[in-house]
Formats: C-alpha cells, structure tokens, sequence
C-alpha cells in the first residue's frame, strides 16, 4: 500500500504535468488551429448566452478558491486574523455558489448539445470522454466542499490536501499528508488529475488562448466608404 500511495500522490502529479505541458506543445505544433472551442452558436444561441458565461465565470471563481485554499497557508490567514470559522464559511458560501453555478453551466451546455441535433452530430470522442470526467470533478469537489462544512467533520484540508499540494512545488512531495485524506478528496485530486492528463488532446485546449491582447490592442478606425469617394471626386478636375 505504501508503494501505490507513492505512486499516486509522489509521481502521478508529476506525469501528469508532463502530459499536460508536453500534449500542449505537440498540439500547437500539429493542430494549432485546433486550439479552439469548435464554436456552435450559428446551430443555437438562447441557451448559449445562459450557460456559457454560468459555466465559465462560475469555474473561474472555483479555480480562485482553489488557489486560495491550497496555496495560503493557514498561517498567513493567522496573522491576517481571519478566524476558521470566518475561512471556512467564506469557502462553503463562496465555493458551493461557484460550483453549483459551474456545474448548472455544465448541465445546461451538456442538455444544448444533445436536444440539437447539429451539435449532437459534431461532438467528438474526445467530447464524450472528457464530459463525464468533468462533470465527476465538479461533483467530487462540491461534495468535499459540503463534507467538510458538517458538524461531524474534523477533517481540515488545509493541513492535509494543501500541505500536499504546496510539497509537489518543492519536488517533496508528503504523500502521508494525502494519503490520510478523506476518500472524497484523494477522488477529487485523482480526477483532476485525469482531467488535466486529457486537457491537451480535447476542446478544453481552447483555454490557453484566450484573447487577453484585445484588453490593450488599439482601436480600430473605420472610415466611410462614402466619404473617401467624394473627398476624391473633389480633387478631380470638371468636365
């Protein structure tokens, strides 16, 4: 048991980045103008403008709560004086809405895709495969979320999961510190896991691209078609 615990937690993380960084750059090497989302608005556009901003700001908020909850340390929210009590309402209140937010965004693009036949005809295998992991992740971390809030929880994953999680940077990783960690979040970290190993070689590639040069790109200047014709018909001599 010892031996897979290392396995899991001491050498997957790594693989896995691997995978990630190594599937990214051979993707844009091969298929560059397949880093995209395989737009399908032109099929369906009513629930589109519903489920996509809930989907994708909602797991926005839920990648911030991750970063907070397993990068802080507990120490640092000490000395801010933020009280567990405050941290960990904050994170049940905050995360559940992202994720529930997230997972209904999921729920509705998921329902769009089968009802329209369109859509239906052009999702992939990688489609297929990567939607359900997805959607297990989310559930897997909603319900961590919630077991951790009960009254009958003692588990605080920020000395567990998050001192984990800030090993793998220093390239020694505590594997105890994971392998003690309730099943639902070790189900959680796998998944991910999973997901990550996938996000290369799916549609999910398309998040590398956002378009962040549109925030400071100048602006276009358009002139009237019409104008410049009779500007230049001014300059021309009569008949």
């Amino acid at each position: 048991m010892r031996h897979l615990h290392t396995a899991l937690w001491g050498v997957l993380p790594y693989l896995t980045l691997v995978v990630l960084v190594a599937g990214t750059a051979w993707r844009y090497r091969y298929d560059r103008f397949g880093f995209t989302t395989r737009s399908s608005q032109l099929h369906e556009s009513r629930l589109l403008r519903v489920a996509g901003p809930l989907f994708h700001y909602g797991l926005l908020f839920v990648i911030a709560g991750h970063v907070a909850g397993l990068l802080v340390p507990e120490s640092l929210t000490d000395r801010l004086h933020v009280s567990e009590h405050l941290y960990h309402a904050n994170a049940l209140i905050a995360g559940g809405t992202a994720g529930l937010a997230t997972l209904a965004g999921l729920a509705l693009l998921l329902h769009r895709r089968l009802r329209t036949p369109a859509i239906r005809a052009a999702t992939s295998r990688s489609d297929r495969l990567v939607y359900p992991v997805l959607i297990t992740v989310v559930l897997a971390g909603l319900t961590a979320t919630a077991s951790g809030a009960t009254a009958q929880s003692t588990y605080d994953y920020r000395l567990g999961v998050s001192v984990w999680f800030r090993s793998l940077f220093a390239l020694d990783p505590d594997v105890t510190a994971m392998a003690e960690a309730p099943l639902v979040y070790r189900l959680h970290a796998l998944l991910a896991m999973a997901l990550f190993g996938l996000w290369p070689f799916t549609r999910l590639v398309h998040a590398f691209t956002v378009p962040l040069g549109y925030l400071v790109r100048p602006y276009v200047v358009y002139r009237s078609r019409g104008r410049g014709e009779v500007a230049a018909g001014a300059g021309r001599p009569g008949r």
